[in-house]
């Protein structure tokens, strides 16, 4: 079934560059996706396929399944969501019309051969990846009930069949002491600023002893108002992140601690918050959907490189990391940019609507097609996938984490 899977791609690329470059040029920030959301309903249905666009909880979301209810389940996901200021410069642009593009390639191919596409294929539109958590609050609200396995990809410097992504968790911290002159009796104050600095600084201090891959980084969101009085209140932001589930909660254990010191020691009071938005879990590949993908963009001419290819000191953080606990799935990386060039960045951003890019879509969209079509029609991978998923660690309850 490649080849008429390559036809699709092929004959489907027009579309889908014009997708990738209309969300290129019309970035949206997290849960504001109106315009993108629209875009992709509208190609949908220009397929003949029945979008739905505000679905799970979320305004901005977009589902569509094709197939049939025997057989097994494959979502395919897309983000579309972009960074203030920079704009796409984490490729969410080019991750929406890989998805859009595998889908509608395996639509094209049922509704051609009913039999060549047994079970089905679903469409999510996942809004709000950076900064936030919305495949989670779509989990929540059964976005992934009934699925057998969630693909997608991120483009990336690299092709990369597996790379680390750390869990991650924010955190608000808030110290209180009272307020005085800083100059007249400046004894009676209690400088919430000073607890700021400890914990900053105690962090800093801690990072020798931090678990090789642990990461934490904060800014101070507020450090009082006027220099003459002292501050009696002090805020910091901050993200922990680390590669494992228990992992990233130790972390945050000794975040608590730290940040209790250093009010104990200014003499004020601290509040931690944790989580306004769900936690990202770390990504958990699955091995036998990965073997497949290097195999589909083997047929590319891309080399999907194996796991520590690129060090794990540049990973980052995905809530399909959630995802990936409730139900098998890959996270693979597609090169569209030149070695170096890093997420993030208004190079990376350049670099998302390059020709290069264009041209990886439609290597991006085969790849995933073909993973997804080769899971509902082999029932050998099915039940490796399965067991693959069930050895390292089986489902877990994402909500009951951390307390």
């Amino acid at each position: 079934m490649r080849q008429p899977l390559a036809d699709a791609v092929a004959d489907l690329q027009p579309a889908l560059t014009t997708l990738a470059r209309e969300l290129h040029a019309d970035p949206e920030t997290a849960f504001e996706e109106v315009r993108a959301a629209g875009r992709i309903a509208t190609l949908l249905a220009a397929e003949g396929v029945e979008p739905r666009v505000g679905v799970h909880g979320l305004d901005t979301a977009v589902r569509a399944e094709v197939g049939s209810d025997t057989g097994r389940t494959i979502a395919i996901l897309a983000e579309y969501d972009a960074l203030p200021g920079i704009g796409h410069a984490c490729g969410h642009n080019v991750i929406a019309a890989t998805g859009v593009g595998a889908f509608l390639a395996l639509a094209r191919l049922a509704a051609s051969d009913p039999d060549a596409v047994p079970g089905r294929v679903v469409l999510l539109g996942t809004p709000a990846e950076e900064g936030h958590t919305g495949k989670e609050y779509m989990a929540r609200e059964g976005a992934f009930d009934g699925l057998d396995a969630a693909i997608m990809l991120h483009p990336y410097a690299h092709d990369l069949a597996d790379h680390v992504w750390l869990g991650r968790r924010t955190a608000r911290v808030t110290f209180s002491g009272v307020a005085a002159h800083a100059s007249s009796e400046p004894e009676k104050g209690r400088n919430a600023l000073d607890a700021a600095t400890l914990f900053y600084t105690g962090i800093g201090l801690f990072r020798q002893q931090m678990t090789p891959g642990d990461r934490v980084h904060a800014i101070v969101a507020d450090g009082g108002t006027r220099a003459s009085i002292i501050p009696e209140a002090a805020a910091l932001d901050l993200y922990v992140r680390s590669p494992g589930i228990d992992g990233l909660g130790a972390l945050s254990a000794r975040v608590e601690d730290i940040a209790r010191g250093a009010a104990l020691m200014a003499g004020v009071e601290v509040d931690l918050a944790w989580d306004a938005h769900p936690a990202s879990l770390p990504v958990r590949t699955n091995g036998p959907l990965t073997e497949r993908w290097v195999a589909a963009q083997a047929d590319r001419g891309r080399r999907a490189l194996p796991l520590g290819s690129v060090p794990a000191s540049t990973a980052a953080s995905t809530d399909f990391g959630n995802v990936s606990v409730r139900v098998p799935g890959i996270h693979p990386l597609l090169a569209i940019a030149p070695a170096g060039v890093a997420l993030h960045t208004r190079t990376f951003a350049d670099a998302t609507g390059s020709s290069a890019a264009m041209d990886a879509v439609a290597d991006g969209a085969y790849g995933l097609a073909a993973v997804a079509l080769e899971y509902l029609r082999d029932d050998a991978l099915a039940a490796a996938v399965r067991a693959d998923f069930e050895a390292s660690g089986g489902l877990v309850d994402v909500p009951a984490l951390f307390g």
